[in-house]
């Protein structure tokens, strides 16, 4: 239990205390021995099952072919993909000429046997002589608690990449050009830069992002190689705290793009690519609620836009004029269908659509406009586009997964209306799909129904609930797919079930569906999830005591918001980094990203309705005297996303007021930020913990 410290805050007439602000000095050493403290306590009261843990460390290891390649993808005269080696944290980029695998790749290639070369790993041997390795991160992290890679570019004449790294967790990265000719290492002095970078064609320039003081992505810089840091020029200034910038090079390499989007509104700026020192032209001019992104075809651009559709249409603009008044509809929108995304090749568009809670890629023939479907075996599953850098290539590659069949990359060939099959994640051991089923319920919620995806042996007693793991997210249109996890087997084969609730706020229904879990709306995802947990009791599935809900960052308010509404509905509370001083963060507009959030979530400072329903399911300002179920909340000292201390202050909140004896937990990893471990090994020693506490709260003892 923490000091408390009362601090009051009075909005709207509305006074709260909040009696431990005193934790959000993460600077105090006071603050960083309560996180030890904490984390103390977690392992204590684990102790039980300690070694199941280590056993589930170990078993998801052992699904893992640790030593692999990913799919190999052709650009020009490369062939470029990752490895993994066993013993080794982090992924080692690598190509080879795309001579050096034979003449069997190449123009006129069919389908199907490109699909068998790319995914012949014999083909691509760790040492050949033609193989060169671009960045071994492994070598880069050294030592260190954290790392990562942010940026990855290569040059368009193939011979320097542009790269950039992290060491705390804070997503603030050190951009550094290596010479792949000499293997040597250029550091530029370009610090803080955020995500994203595009090179120009003419191989000297890059752009790259700065991020504010908020971590928020609000400049364009150009640099040259070679020159001082203090010589680049800024391209382009974002001064509406609501926009993200980003950058990027056209597939086609024809434009440099460089985007503002607020969390409803986009504007794009384009030049040449082959014109570094061009001045930006926009496509067109922001308007408020209006989103749109842009891919360049030939002489024209094709654009993704919710502009008169609400679930988004695609439209074609002239080059030379892009501008409104000039769109021409391509393909219309639809009350039904949500077009998600496109990929945009000189031979077809392809079309990602989500409809009824499912995913689908339809293609269009440029030359002929005919429109064709990739047609998928399994109704719930999903599917993605694959990377596709190589413009004139006549095929398109896609992901797939369920949530029994492993993540899959396919080739698609027009011509033919055919897939196949380069490569499907290896699970080693005794693994059959044939052993889980999988499934779709509805759940209603309030006259609404709400897709649930299911999982679990098939051999899971019938007529007796079980064991059951409920996860949900439900914010800012992110669709929560029904996709393989090679860990989740360790809890499945010992007879517990998962699944995910499709609640509104994501965009697994529609733009509508993410309209009605936002702002004012954002109640219904918490009733959509209690929906859910409700069918899978009622459907004999699993039972209160046995019923454990997951989320993490909005879906850890989610399971916030949700225990504090129907405690006695579940035995464990799993909330990685989750947002649940939420209303407090609202309120400060100096904290990072806060201000972007507005239009997510409202603006409790400017708006009195936004406050009275925000203020009504913030989950630390709604723990009431009531018995709790177990909790483990996670969070990272360096998380810029969502601070450590939401976590830290409402654990003491719940342990203040639970009228049960369910422990209450909290673990913070001292050496990383929003996305957890960086090292593959960690990620799994984490997973194996939430797994371990998940087994501890049901009664899986083995």
């Amino acid at each position: 239990m923490a000091e408390r410290v009362p601090v009051e805050r009075t909005v709207w007439s509305d006074t709260v205390v909040d009696s431990y602000r005193w934790l959000e000095d993460r600077q105090s050493q006071a603050v960083l021995e309560h996180l030890r403290a904490e984390n103390r306590y977690t392992e204590q009261v684990m102790t039980p099952v300690v070694e199941l843990q280590d056993r589930l460390f170990h078993e998801i290891k052992s699904r893992v072919k640790e030593t692999d390649m990913s799919v190999p993808v052709i650009k020009d005269e490369w062939i470029y993909y990752s490895r993994s080696v066993e013993g080794l944290d982090y992924a080692i980029s690598c190509r080879r000429p795309l001579s050096s695998i034979g003449d069997v790749v190449g123009v006129g290639v069919d389908a199907e046997s490109l699909a068998q070369v790319l995914g012949d790993t014999d083909r691509f041997d760790a040492g050949h002589v033609a193989e060169q390795v671009l960045l071994d991160e492994n070598i880069e992290a050294g030592d260190g608690p954290f790392f990562d890679v942010g940026v990855f570019e290569i040059s368009p004449d193939h011979r320097r990449l542009l790269w950039a790294y992290d060491r705390t967790g804070d997503e603030r990265f050190t951009i550094v050009v290596r010479d792949l000719e000499r293997g040597q290492d250029h550091h530029e002095g370009i610090d803080d830069v955020g995500y994203g970078s595009a090179w120009a064609m003419d191989n000297q320039h890059f752009f790259y992002v700065r991020n504010d003081e908020a971590n928020r992505p609000h400049q364009v810089w150009r640099h040259q190689v070679g020159t001082r840091a203090g010589d680049d020029v800024l391209v382009f200034d974002e001064p509406d705290e609501r926009f993200f910038v980003a950058v990027g090079r056209d597939k086609d390499d024809s434009y440099i793009q460089i985007s503002a989007s607020s969390k409803i509104t986009d504007e794009v700026w384009i030049f040449p690519a082959d014109e570094p020192l061009a001045e930006p032209r926009v496509i067109r001019p922001r308007h408020q609620g209006i989103e749109y992104s842009v891919a360049h075809h030939g002489d024209q651009f094709v654009i993704h836009t919710n502009d008169g559709a609400e679930n988004f249409r695609v439209v074609i603009a002239p080059e030379n004029d892009p501008g409104p008044d000039n769109w021409r509809e391509l393909v219309p929108g639809s009350d039904d269908v949500t077009i998600s995304g496109l990929d945009v090749s000189r031979h077809q568009l392809a079309v990602f659509e989500r409809s009824g809670g499912s995913t689908r890629i339809r293609l269009r023939l440029w030359e002929t406009g005919r429109w064709m479907t990739v047609e998928q075996p399994e109704e719930v599953s999903t599917s993605w586009p694959g990377a596709n850098p190589d413009y004139d290539s006549t095929l398109m590659r896609y992901g797939y997964s369920s949530m029994v069949t492993p993540p899959s990359v396919f080739l698609f060939d027009p011509d033919t209306g055919q897939r196949h099959l380069i490569k499907q994640q290896e699970v080693l051991g005794d693994f059959d799909p044939e052993r889980y089923e999988t499934r779709r319920l509805w759940a209603d919620s309030d006259g609404v129904a709400v897709p649930v995806s299911i999982v679990h042996r098939r051999d899971r007693p019938i007529g007796r609930p079980g064991p059951y793991v409920l996860y949900a997210y439900g914010a800012y249109e992110a669709s929560s797919d029904p996709v393989f996890s090679a860990a989740r087997l360790s809890i499945l084969d010992r007879g517990c079930g998962f699944a995910i609730a499709h609640a509104r706020g994501g965009g697994e229904m529609g733009r509508r569906w993410y309209l009605d879990g936002k702002l004012t709306n954002k109640p219904n995802t918490f009733t959509d999830v209690i929906a859910a947990a409700r069918t899978l009791i009622d459907a004999g599935l699993t039972s209160p005591d046995q019923l454990v809900l997951r989320g993490g960052s909005a879906g850890g308010l989610m399971a916030g918001a949700v225990v504090n509404r129907q405690p006695g509905m579940f035995s464990g509370i799993v909330a990685q980094v989750p947002f649940v001083d939420m209303l407090t963060t609202m309120l400060n507009a100096n904290l990072p990203l806060t201000v972007t959030e507005w239009e997510e979530w409202g603006n409790p400072a400017n708006d009195p309705e936004a406050y009275r329903v925000m203020r009504a399911y913030s989950p630390i300002d709604n723990v009431t005297e009531q018995p709790y179920p177990s909790v483990l909340a996670t969070a990272g000292l360096n998380d810029t996303r969502v601070s450590y201390w939401e976590a830290a202050k409402w654990v003491q909140e719940l342990r203040r007021h639970t009228t049960s004896d369910a422990p209450i937990l909290l673990w913070t990893d001292l050496d990383s930020g929003h996305g957890g471990p960086s090292g593959r090994y960690d990620a799994w020693r984490e997973e194996a913990r939430i797994m371990a506490y998940i087994a501890q709260v049901v009664g899986l003892s083995t």
